[in-house]
């Protein structure tokens, strides 16, 4: 008799689910979630101007509506992974859910700039707990590699495709609601996202606290991932050589450092060692962190162009950005996952980073008169051609051959890659973007022809990124030499 058949009572592992609609109906669940938490990272970005017409934020404190999020998120997504492991994913990712609920209400209830900044923290803290596990709970309930490529592939879709529908979102709400209706917006989702979840998904009990609660380990990648993040995000005001930012990264280093060095000593790490036994899961994180560098900063230096150079809207750019999200969906939902089931995910890779490299060129190409339909938009469309073949396919390849018990922490890690990659080379391209701009201005202030200087040297930048990130792909690819004797 088959051991799906048996009354057990709950399972540790939900790679064990009954397979069938059930399945997909939670991968909808956990896509929807997602799709709500990634749609907040950009969703918030066309509101700024009206947030600070209404809670009076200083030029250098509205950037914070963006980085208080970032800081909590992205510092908290190894440790939300991991903890996900020990004490159960649809617990923490039900958690997570509720609280960054409730910080979307108490967001749009903001009063006050300080208000409106602690409650984004807040909501970072949820919606790091979310995401965290989100690719762990798919690998584990989906454990047949076509179907975990199809899993994978639309949850891709939604990482890569929720930037460009939250410029549109944002756009529209704003056009036609408040600055609040961007974060109301997700309080309905949200309760029925949590509601759906404690049906849909399936239970698992974890590994158990004693199992890896590393707390010296905790605090330490924790506080190195916040005040590193921290620290990239202000670089902009503080500048990249000022004894601020010197001192807090080389704060962030040793925390960091220390971090690793808890984890070869102790007996129960919370990142263990012998996760980077897996090739693809150890050089697919770096080759991603390279990747996203660039790709991020795409995004967001382009709706700068279309606002600031060509005199977009707000609704205008996010409606720009739609053949960009659908683009990426007819790669992530179907080919993609077919091209990794049969030539592997590494070779799929490589050709969209290839791609990816290309679009940006054409990028650094454009003049202030550019036209949309005939410069911007072919462009664009490879760009996304490019990030639906590398953007699953990097997913897949960093959760291959990962255990179920380290599927949770493995999905943190994926995630902590994608966000401090973005982070890191979205500050880094765009202050080149500043100084490139400045510099062409010299004493005035930069006009379009300036501005699209700056701009030339991001897209440049990036494309030297994906020239990188193609190194250190076809280094993977490269078969290892057999051992002597």
């Amino acid at each position: 008799m088959s051991e799906l058949t048996l009354p057990a009572p709950v399972q540790t592992r939900p790679e064990v689910a009954e397979p069938g609609p059930p399945r997909w109906l939670a991968l909808i669940v956990l896509c929807a979630a997602m799709l709500m938490v990634i749609l907040d990272g950009t969703i918030v970005t066309v509101a700024l101007s009206a947030i600070q017409d209404d809670l009076g934020f200083s030029e250098s404190g509205l950037a914070w509506v963006v980085n208080a999020y970032l800081v909590a998120f992205g510092g908290l997504l190894l440790l939300a992974g991991r903890v996900g492991d020990l004490v159960g994913r649809r617990r923490v990712f039900v958690g997570g859910l509720a609280l960054f609920t409730v910080a979307s209400l108490f967001c749009g209830l903001a009063a006050s700039p300080e208000m409106l900044l602690v409650a984004r923290f807040i909501q970072g803290v949820g919606g790091a707990l979310a995401s965290s596990v989100v690719l762990g709970m798919i690998v584990v309930t989906f454990p047949e590699p076509r179907a975990q490529a199809r899993a994978l592939g639309v949850s891709s879709f939604v990482g890569a495709a929720g930037a460009s529908i939250g410029l549109l979102a944002g756009g529209l709400l704003i056009e036609v609601l408040t600055w609040h209706w961007v974060f109301f917006v997700n309080v309905p989702v949200g309760l029925a996202a949590v509601g759906l979840s404690l049906r849909v998904l399936p239970q698992d009990r974890g590994l158990g606290l004693a199992a890896g609660a590393d707390a010296l380990g905790a605090v330490l990648v924790t506080g190195g991932l916040m005040i590193g993040i921290f620290t990239i995000v202000g670089s902009d005001d503080a500048g990249w050589t000022s004894a601020r930012t010197l001192g807090l990264g080389f704060l962030s280093l040793v925390l960091l450092v220390g971090f690793v060095a808890r984890q070869l000593r102790t007996r129960q790490p919370l990142l263990p060692p012998r996760l980077f036994s897996s090739r693809p899961l150890a050089v697919g994180n770096v080759a991603q962190l390279l990747m996203t560098g660039g790709l991020f900063a795409f995004q967001f230096t382009l709706a700068l162009f279309l606002q600031r150079v060509l005199g977009y809207g707000a609704a205008a750019t996010g409606l720009a950005f739609l053949p960009v999200a659908i683009t990426i969906g007819v790669f992530s939902l179907g080919l993609t996952g077919w091209l990794a089931e049969h030539l592997g995910p590494g070779l799929v890779a490589l050709p969209g980073l290839g791609l990816l490299a290309v679009g940006l060129l054409l990028l650094a190409r454009l003049s202030p008169d550019a036209s949309y339909a005939l410069d911007i938009l072919p462009a664009a469309i490879i760009l996304c051609c490019g990030g639906g073949l590398a953007l699953p396919a990097f997913t897949q390849l960093t959760m291959s051959g990962v255990p179920a018990d380290d599927a949770g922490l493995a999905s943190g890690l994926s995630n902590t890659t994608l966000q401090v990659g973005g982070a890191l080379g979205l500050a880094a391209l765009t202050t080149l973007a500043a100084w490139r701009a400045e510099s062409v201005a010299g004493e005035g202030a930069p006009n379009a022809q300036d501005l699209t200087a700056g701009y030339h040297a991001t897209w440049l930048g990036g494309a030297a990124l994906m020239v990188a990130s193609i190194a250190v792909t076809a280094g993977l690819l490269r078969p290892r030499r057999p051992s002597a004797g």
